[in-house]
Parts: structure tokens; C-alpha cells; sequence
């Protein structure tokens, strides 16, 4: 079986907290048998729906994962980009009907709590090679 091939989006905001969570995406990956063959660093979480747009309409890449990390402030801000990024990436997901997991972890979350959920990188990648394996099997993809 020819190798899956995923496209990692991650936001440099939180830059201490997405680095980890990108190697751990990428060493999960190798693990499971994929390919990591694109990966684009984007700005913050409110970028991220555009790169996974850019990434889906390449025909090399299976799956898409998101990586980032929406740390809550003073105001209302990290639960507005959360959301909004949120249904902008599922939206890609059926209008390109491949698989994006959603690995960007908040929103409400402490940084203490954003470090200590960086191994939610490690379960999209799962994830996105899961619903490529099952779609595969559905002869969709």
C-alpha cells in the first residue's frame, strides 16, 4: 500500500508550545507509516483554515492536519478565532472531502494547559490517517 501522504498546517503563535506539537505530529507520522510531504507555517490559528485550504487542493496530499495552540487572554478573542477557525477547517474538509484533523488545542486554556495537551498533535495525526485509511476502504479517495 502506497504511503499516505499528510500536509501539516501549524500557527507560530504560542511558537514554544507548536514547534512540540509539530515534532510530536511529525514522529507520529513516521510511526504509523505516513509521510509528512508538506508542511506550512502560518502566522496563528486565524491563518490556518487558508494554508489548509492550499494544502487540500494539492493532489499529493491525502489529509491535513492543523496544529496550534489558542491560549485565552484578557478578552473574548481566543474563543472568536477558535470557533470561526474551527468551522472554516470543517467546511474545507467536506468541500474537499478529504479528511482534516483538528489538532489546535484551546480555546480557555491556560499555557500550562496548552503545554500539557501537547500530545494532542500525536492524536490528529491519528486521526487523519484513520479517515484516510477508512475512506480508502470506502474506494473515495
Amino acid at each position: 500500500m502506497e504511503k499516505i501522504k499528510l500536509g501539516l498546517v501549524v500557527s507560530e503563535y504560542n511558537f514554544d508550545i507548536t514547534m512540540m506539537m509539530l515534532e510530536r505530529a511529525k514522529v507520529e507520522a513516521e510511526f504509523l507509516g505516513a509521510e509528512v510531504s508538506q508542511i506550512l507555517l502560518v502566522p496563528g490559528t486565524f491563518e490556518i483554515p487558508l494554508g489548509v485550504k492550499k494544502l487540500l487542493e494539492m493532489p499529493k496530499i491525502d489529509a491535513v492536519v492543523t496544529l496550534g495552540a489558542v491560549i485565552e487572554g484578557e478578552t473574548e478573542h481566543d474563543e472568536i478565532i477558535m470557533q470561526n477557525a474551527a468551522r472554516k477547517i470543517e467546511d474545507l474538509q467536506v468541500e474537499y472531502g478529504k479528511p482534516v484533523a483538528l489538532g489546535i488545542t484551546g480555546h480557555g486554556e491556560t499555557r500550562l494547559q496548552a503545554q500539557e495537551r501537547i500530545e494532542k498533535a500525536r492524536e490528529a495525526v491519528h486521526s487523519a490517517i484513520k479517515m484516510v485509511k477508512r475512506l480508502k476502504e470506502l474506494g473515495n479517495i
